[in-house]
């Protein structure tokens, strides 16, 4: 079985100053080696096949052999690790919230906490006949968050 310590080290090292970052690492016990890369600007499928390459030149198939999978997060995949969220500042997400409910909002800050959404509701005020929309600032522990992802809308 490959060693996924030593595998996290190199992807570790060859990730670091491309602005690539490392979502995921799953090695499964039929040595099946599944890797979630991302950036701020997205993954080049080009990127994904040099560090393929890079990993089966450093890790060599002979020993042991595996099946290689290298590619992105996914656009509308929960979100991982704390790349992801600094990644979709300012853009539209879904929080599930441990509770069960539902928020909608624009991603505003992330911090080593958690992170804050302006989350849009309709408010009928006293005295007025029709609702208004306010934006209320919510902030969620990450220990609070079922999942966060990005809302893709075309």
């Amino acid at each position: 079985m490959i060693d996924k310590t030593a595998l996290m080290s190199f992807l570790e090292t060859r990730l670091a100053g491309t602005g690539y970052f490392l979502v995921d690492l799953s090695v499964s016990a039929s040595n099946e080696i599944k890797i979630e890369i991302d950036s701020v600007e997205g993954v080049d499928i080009d990127y994904c096949m040099e560090l393929s390459r890079a990993i089966e030149e450093a890790f060599p198939r002979e020993p042991e052999d595996y099946e290689l999978e290298v590619g992105s997060a996914g656009l509308t995949a929960p979100f991982k690790v704390r790349g992801q969220y600094e990644k979709n500042i300012g853009n539209e997400v879904e929080v599930l919230a441990t509770d069960g409910k539902k928020y909608r909002g624009t991603l505003r800050n992330v911090d080593d906490d958690g992170f804050a959404v302006d989350i849009r509701t309709r408010v009928r005020r006293e005295g007025e006949k029709r609702p208004v929309e306010v934006t209320e600032k919510k902030r969620f522990a990450y220990s609070e968050a079922k999942s966060v992802k990005y809302i893709f809308e075309f």
